[in-house]
């Protein structure tokens, strides 16, 4: 009977003890070093919101075919005067000139331009060379340009569009860059010399015949016909506008 009493009342003295230990919260485990994988990931960059494009100071050569063309006065290397409107009523060309292009050398010593200009001026034809290129920057120096038209035997006038104002006007983008203005003031052909993208006057590739896009306008306005090709894309160096 004693045992018996001794082993409920140890019985009965644990029930509270056991209580209390199951009330108690558990103990915090180390963590691991390794992360958790439901860590978000890096936010990524997000691109930069799209702007509209600046409009180009520049505009495309053939916005002026079939134009009014755009009037203008010049100094040319000895400070002369000379003002488009004042050939109204003649077929005037303008060729956009770089003496330091590699393309106007072409054009002028082997290429199409070594006697264009003087074939169609001793027809009446009014040829005007434009250099637009800044100051500072390839051919513009009026010495160089001078050296130019001597060692190639130019004629014609090469006007200063120091400020390219003119180029612009006209959307001249390279030298060379040839306009057609007919009698009666409009621009009736921009582009190419050629179709010789080299400026050598040579084949192009795939044995097609060098076409002369000029003498082809000139000779149409002429015969009084429409000029079958009235622009091009221009070839050559790129006109060295004032920044």
């Amino acid at each position: 009977m004693i045992y018996r009493a001794l082993s409920l009342a140890l019985v009965f003295a644990l029930v509270p003890a056991c209580k209390k230990a199951e009330d108690k919260p558990a103990a915090t485990q180390p963590t691991s070093a390794t992360p958790s994988t439901d860590t978000p990931a890096p936010a990524q960059p997000t691109e930069p919101a799209a702007t509209a494009p600046t409009p180009s100071a520049e505009p495309a050569a053939e916005g002026v075919v079939g134009k009014p063309a755009p009037d203008f006065t010049l100094q040319d290397l000895d400070g002369n005067e000379v003002t488009l409107s004042s050939f109204k009523g003649k077929t005037v060309v303008l060729e956009w000139f770089n003496p330091g292009c590699p393309y106007v050398k072409n054009s002028h010593t082997v290429g199409s331009l070594v006697d264009t200009a003087k074939r169609h001026t001793a027809n009446g034809v009014v040829w005007l060379a434009i250099n637009s290129n800044a100051a500072g920057k390839q051919g513009h120096e009026p010495a160089d340009n001078a050296a130019a038209a001597k060692t190639w035997g130019l004629e014609h006038p090469i006007l200063r569009d120091v400020d390219g104002k003119v180029g612009k006007a006209y959307g001249a983008t390279n030298t060379p860059h040839m306009f057609v203005i007919d009698k009666d003031g409009t621009v009736v052909y921009a582009g190419a010399i050629d179709n010789s993208p080299d400026g050598e006057r040579k084949s192009p590739q795939g044995g097609d015949t060098v076409i002369n896009y000029v003498d082809a306008a000139l000779e149409a306005l002429a015969a009084g016909k429409p000029v079958a090709t009235p622009s091009t894309k221009a070839y050559g160096c790129s006109v060295k506008y004032a920044s």
